[in-house]
């Protein structure tokens, strides 16, 4: 059966990925990817992908790194992101606890230093931003906002990540030209 052009193109990015695991070599790279752009048929591509194990493509996988200890979040069978709720309860509440403790802290050391209670003046910063939270928290529960998070964050670690081996790459190739 013939190629299309977006077969020899999901093979050559199995190649670049090949590339930049390092289990081929800038010149054996460049003799493959000759032979994907001459290649008729899907057993002239098969033949050049035979001898790697299963290269997909970053933009195609569905295991997406989150971290460098080589944990990975990927979607389960249903395409929903496991904790993605509690992560993005986690990135949505994460300042007001700490600035909250900050506020209450500094009233608390001028109360001591004025040996009174004075007014609760941190319930002005603490009080209109959690009503702000609160309402953005349960608009984001009912419209599914959590998932949509969790699946920009893991285009944005994808993307990192696709990047960081860029630039590895580049330097793996600039260390072979200075040799």
């Amino acid at each position: 059966m013939r190629a299309a052009d977006s077969d020899r193109e999901a093979v050559a990015e199995q190649l670049r990925v090949a590339l930049g695991e390092g289990r081929l070599e800038l010149h054996e790279y460049d003799e493959r990817l000759q032979q994907v752009y001459l290649a008729k048929t899907y057993a002239d591509l098969d033949g050049l992908l035979s001898d790697l194990p299963g290269t997909i493509p970053a933009a195609k996988a569905q295991l997406v790194p989150i971290g460098e200890k080589g944990e990975f979040v990927a979607p389960e069978a249903d395409g929903r992101y496991p904790h993605a709720t509690r992560r993005w309860l986690a990135d949505t509440w994460d300042g007001y606890g700490l600035t909250v403790g900050i506020v209450v802290g500094i009233w608390a050391v001028i109360c001591l230093m004025s040996q009174e209670l004075i007014y609760f003046w941190p319930g002005w910063v603490a009080g209109p931003w959690g009503a702000v939270l609160i309402a953005i928290t349960i608009s984001g529960l009912v419209t599914g906002e959590p998932q949509k998070w969790a699946a920009k964050e893991a285009r944005k670690r994808q993307a990192k990540a696709e990047k960081k081996a860029r630039k590895k790459a580049q330097k793996e190739s600039e260390g072979e030209d200075d040799d």
